[in-house]
C-alpha cells in the first residue's frame, strides 16, 4: 500500500523538534492510519525504533510487571528480544495498541521523567478507557486525536499539491469566484471523496486503480469490522445495545428530522437503559454528535439540550456502506446524492467541522419555521451554516440573519453546488471549501 501524506506527519516532526516533548498518545478509530503514520515517521527521524504491538505480541505485556523505572521496563524487553537496541536520545520506542495493555500509560510518567528515549504510543479509542489512562499519566503526556483523511489530505492523496489548494483558500479568503473548470474539477473530487470517505485502505484504492471496483466491499468490511470490535471491547456496557443504536443510524439520517430518538431503537427503550451507548461510540471515534441549541445564542457550550440531538458517522464511507445496495448503485453511478434526504451532505459537512477541531450544534425551534443545520463562530459572533442539498429558498438563514432578537448573528454561510460570493448577508461557498472555514473564520 502507498504511502499517503498525512497532517499528522508534520505534527509528528514539530514533537521531535520540541525540547519539552513528552510521550505522545495518537488516538482515533481503527484503520485510518495510525500505525503507518507513526512508522514511516520513525524509520526517516531515529536511528534505532523499537515497535511492540501489544495485540499481536501478548508476551511484551509483562514487561511492566517489574514496576515502571525506565531500566526495568528495558531489561524486561531486551529479555524477550536480546537482538533490540537502546541509543539514548536516539531511539523511538513504539507501543502500538495501547488499549491491549493500560499499565503501559502508567510507565509514562518514568520515561518523561527518564527523558533518554522518545516514546510514542498509539491506540484504538474503541477500546481505550480514557478516563483509566488520564488518571495513570496525568501531565508526562501529549495527546493527538487523528481521524481518517480529510478533503484536503484526499485531493493530496489525487496529487493536488499545496500551492493548488492555497489558491482555493486565496479565492475563498478574497471573496472571489472560482473559474468554471475549476468548480467543475473540484465538485467531481469531492463527489468522488463523498462516495469514498477517507478511510486510507480504500482511498489508496481508488487513487491507484482510478475507479470504485473493490471499495464497497472493503466499505462494507470496516462496518463489520467495527461490530465486531463493539463486541469485543464494549466492556461493562451492553454490546446488544450499542450494536442496536450503531444500526440504527442511517434510518434516522433517512428521516425529514434526523432526530435521534431512543423511544424507537426497539420497542419499549427507555433513555437510562442506554445511558453511556452513545458516548461510548463517540469515545470510539465511530460517531459525531450533534446538539440542539436551545437558543441561536453564544456561548454554545452551556446552551443546547442534551437529550435532543443528531447522529452522523464520523466517516461518510461508513453511511455510503450502510445504505441499502440500491442507493448506494445509484450514488456510484448517477451521482445522485439525493437520494438520502441531504443526509450525506450533512454527514460530510459535520465531518469536514469536526476534522477542524469543531463542536457540533444544529437549531430547530419548537414551530418549526426556523432549522439551521450546523454553526461555527468568529471572535465575536455566531455564525449559522445551512447546508443544501438543492438549491432551495434559505428561509431560516435569512430569518436569522434579519431577526434583531437573534443579536449574536451578524452574517451567515451557505454551502451548496454554488460559487463563492456574498449577497450582503451570507457567505455562498461550494461544498468542497468547508475543510477551509476554520483557518477562513479565523483570518477573515
Amino acid at each position: 500500500m502507498e504511502l499517503l501524506k498525512r497532517k499528522i506527519d508534520s505534527y509528528l516532526i514539530e514533537w521531535k523538534n520540541n525540547p519539552e516533548r513528552k510521550p505522545l498518545i495518537v488516538k482515533g478509530a481503527r484503520q485510518i492510519g495510525k500505525t503507518e503514520s507513526i512508522r514511516n515517521f520513525a524509520k526517516n527521524n531515529y536511528e534505532n525504533v523499537i515497535e511492540i504491538n501489544f495485540v499481536l505480541q501478548k508476551q511484551f505485556k509483562d514487561i511492566f510487571d517489574d514496576g515502571f523505572e525506565v531500566d526495568n521496563i528495558i531489561k524486561n524487553i531486551s529479555l524477550r528480544n536480546p537482538n533490540l537496541e537502546f541509543t539514548p536520545h536516539n531511539t523511538l520506542i513504539f507501543f502500538d495498541e495501547l488499549q491491549d495493555c493500560i499499565n503501559c500509560a502508567t510507565a509514562l510518567k518514568s520515561f518523561n521523567q527518564d527523558g533518554r528515549y522518545d516514546v510514542i504510543c498509539s491506540g484504538s479509542l474503541m477500546g481505550i478507557n480514557y478516563n483509566e489512562i488520564e488518571s495513570n499519566s496525568v501531565g508526562n503526556k501529549e495527546d493527538y486525536e487523528m481521524y481518517s483523511l480529510d478533503f484536503e489530505e484526499f485531493l493530496w492523496a489525487k496529487g493536488y499539491k499545496e500551492e493548488q489548494i492555497e489558491k482555493l483558500y486565496e479565492n475563498m479568503k478574497n471573496c472571489v469566484p472560482l473559474s468554471q473548470t475549476e468548480l467543475s474539477v473540484m465538485f467531481n473530487n469531492f463527489k468522488e471523496y463523498m462516495i469514498i470517505g477517507g478511510m486510507p485502505a480504500i482511498v489508496n484504492s481508488f487513487v491507484k486503480n482510478n475507479n470504485y471496483s473493490g471499495t464497497l466491499k472493503m466499505q462494507k468490511q470496516i462496518l463489520l469490522d467495527y461490530e465486531e470490535d463493539i463486541t469485543k471491547y464494549a466492556g461493562g456496557l451492553d454490546h446488544a445495545r450499542i450494536l442496536n443504536v450503531y444500526r440504527k443510524i442511517p434510518v434516522f439520517l433517512g428521516n425529514e428530522n434526523k432526530k435521534f430518538q431512543i423511544s424507537k431503537i426497539e420497542h419499549g427503550a427507555r433513555n437510562r437503559e442506554y445511558a453511556g451507548t452513545l458516548d461510548w461510540l463517540n469515545d470510539a471515534g465511530i460517531i459525531n454528535i450533534c446538539y440542539c441549541l436551545e437558543q441561536p445564542a453564544l456561548p454554545l457550550g452551556g446552551n443546547y439540550n442534551p437529550d435532543n440531538f443528531r447522529v452522523y458517522f464520523r466517516d461518510t464511507s461508513l453511511l455510503i456502506a450502510s445504505l441499502d445496495e440500491e442507493a448506494q448503485e445509484d450514488l456510484r453511478n448517477n451521482k445522485n446524492f439525493n437520494t438520502y434526504k441531504g443526509a450525506i451532505y450533512e454527514n460530510i459537512v459535520a465531518d469536514m467541522l469536526v476534522k477542524q477541531g469543531y463542536k457540533l450544534y444544529f437549531y430547530k425551534n419548537e414551530k418549526g419555521s426556523i432549522e439551521m443545520d450546523f454553526f461555527v463562530r468568529d471572535k465575536n459572533s455566531l455564525i449559522p451554516v445551512e447546508v443544501k442539498a438543492n438549491d432551495g429558498a434559505t428561509i431560516s438563514l435569512n430569518k436569522l440573519i434579519d431577526d434583531n432578537q437573534y443579536k449574536d448573528i451578524k452574517y451567515g454561510i451557505k454551502l451548496g453546488y454554488k460559487n463563492i460570493g456574498f449577497n450582503g448577508k451570507f457567505y455562498t461557498f461550494p461544498y468542497f471549501l468547508a475543510f477551509l472555514l476554520k483557518r477562513y473564520l479565523k483570518e477573515k
